[in-house]
């Protein structure tokens, strides 16, 4: 149960590349909220650039897109334990 309430947390805290989570959470931790920040521009460099990066590129967005999704796991962890 806890881990189709994580995917459904999950999905709902990044939309579009929006993050809905609440904002005193990411006051809370602000260095969580900076990678995810850092690593979204890493992810948009990456995507745009004019090379593939030795053949990385695929794998270092999708490892990318995967560390974002579990900051924003962390992120909804972290809101979930601090309201009870």
């Amino acid at each position: 149960m806890r881990f189709v309430t994580g995917l459904i947390l999950g999905s709902v805290l990044t939309i579009g590349g929006t993050t809905l989570m609440a904002q005193p959470e990411r006051a809370m931790h602000p260095r969580i909220a900076r990678a995810i920040a850092a690593l979204r521009d890493a992810r948009d460099y990456m995507e745009h650039a004019p090379h593939d990066f030795g053949g990385h590129r695929v794998d270092a967005i999708r490892a990318t897109d995967e560390a974002i999704r579990q900051l924003n796991f962390a992120l909804g962890y972290r809101a979930r334990e601090d309201r009870r």
